[in-house]
């Protein structure tokens, strides 16, 4: 009978995906392990392969389409003695009948609607209950329980606007409805410029700018950071580099940032409290030094990891770098290449950023920001003025794991390593 081929959970944080092409066409034949489509996760763009023989009898999700749930059925395979008229669609009606329209159609679609003079009134006055409110002001008022029933607008046609709020005490909204109510963030961005007429180009959120959005504010909601800074003058650790990549001839080339993942992960052994993570049962302390390393792309942030980086030489380190920092940006890298670490860099220097301070990329307890270096002057051992090189390094630490001490410790032991890089060649 003819089988249907679903959307595959391709990493284990996966709820939906974009299939973004299709290799195959109905009616073509298919053997196991041949690549049928390219799908989209929330960090990379991974190739599809088929786990049974037969023929494409019908495409069901076409390409492009995005927010496509894992386990939804988005073709059916038919078996050699099989003919389209087998398919029974209505097995897959129900899981495809709320199927999303390719996302950067509907963007497209929303972006072409001409504004008109007349949409602002329609965005700003509800009728249903007659109460006539501004947007801000409903927001307002469901965020503070406020009744808009008794409320006098001042508004144009009695309409309620913000101002009218300002000296209104809590009302009657249930407690319910309170308490299942996300914090507002603000008034929302498309309605706010369609109501005043202000051009925008809309383009859709790809699953991984969704996935970071998503991660990252729940990171600054539900983890209590704190942050330490220290300055590390680099003066040596710039004239080994030169002297390893001077001997290198040319077979590999190390970074400053090669250095400090090597750095890093010597810190976590030294200060194995560093090196955990929370759950609400137990603290983990990690018996490997995962150190993830924050690379742009052009779809957005990514932390491929180089696993047990204490143990690997700067060669090792810089090459295996280079090759994540490729497949990164190309949407190659593989689930178990980008989810874990028990550490993460982010290195902004390149860009002159001075200091910064990160956000932690959880389950991990910890993540270092570093800055660009800069030439000052400084005290030699004689106490002559000399210049010398600085950079500041920021950590960013869970509190639940990690007490200010031993965050105090771990950056004191980058410190060391990095002023005195000939203890990591040891």
């Amino acid at each position: 009978m003819p089988i249907n081929i679903l959307m595959p959970a391709l990493s284990p944080t996966m709820e939906e995906g974009t299939l973004a092409k299709w290799h195959k066409k109905e009616g073509d034949t298919v053997e196991a392990g041949d690549v049928i489509a390219e799908i989209e996760t929330d960090k990379a763009t991974m190739e599809f392969e088929a786990v049974d023989e037969g023929k494409i009898g019908k495409i069901l999700i076409s390409e492009g389409t995005g927010g496509v749930k894992v386990n939804t059925p988005i073709a059916v395979l038919l078996e050699d003695d099989e003919s389209a008229d087998d398919i029974d669609l209505s097995n897959t009606a129900n899981e495809n009948k709320a199927a999303p329209k390719p996302v950067e159609k509907e963007v497209q679609e929303t972006a072409k609607k001409p504004a008109s003079k007349t949409e602002p009134k329609k965005l700003a006055v509800e009728k249903g209950d007659r109460i006539f409110a501004s947007p801000l002001a409903r927001r307002i008022a469901k965020d503070k329980g406020i009744d808009l029933s008794s409320v006098k607008g001042s508004g144009p046609k009695g309409r309620i606007v913000k101002a009218d709020l300002e000296g209104a005490k809590a009302g009657s909204v249930s407690s319910v409805q309170s308490s299942v109510s996300m914090p507002s963030a603000g008034p929302d961005a498309r309605k706010l410029a369609d109501m005043l007429d202000m051009p925008y180009r809309a383009e859709p959120n790809s699953g991984m700018r969704k996935t970071i959005a998503k991660r990252l504010l729940e990171s600054k909601q539900t983890v209590p950071h704190y942050y330490l800074s220290i300055e590390i003058q680099l003066d040596n650790l710039m004239k080994i580099r030169k002297d390893i990549n001077d001997q290198a001839d040319g077979a590999y080339k190390i970074s400053v940032n090669d250095l400090i993942i090597k750095a890093t992960a010597l810190a976590l052994k030294k200060v194995p409290d560093a090196n955990t993570s929370w759950t609400d049962d137990a603290t983990l302390f990690y018996e490997r030094a995962d150190v993830s390393v924050a690379v742009a792309t052009e779809a957005g942030l990514i932390t491929p990891i180089i696993k047990n980086a204490d143990q690997k030489s700067l060669s090792e380190i810089s090459n295996e770098m280079k090759d994540l920092a490729v497949r990164a940006r190309d949407g190659k890298l593989k689930p178990e290449e980008y989810q874990g670490g028990t550490c993460s860099v982010s290195n902004l220097g390149m860009f002159g950023i001075k200091s910064f301070s990160a956000i932690i990329n959880p389950p991990q307890s910890a993540i270092i920001a570093v800055g660009a270096g800069e030439t000052r002057p400084a005290f030699d051992d004689k106490g002559n003025v000399v210049p010398a090189t600085f950079m500041t390094a920021t950590g960013s630490f869970d509190h639940r794991t990690i007490d200010g001490a031993v965050g105090a410790q771990f950056l004191g032991a980058i410190k060391n390593y990095l002023e005195n890089p000939f203890a990591m060649l040891v």
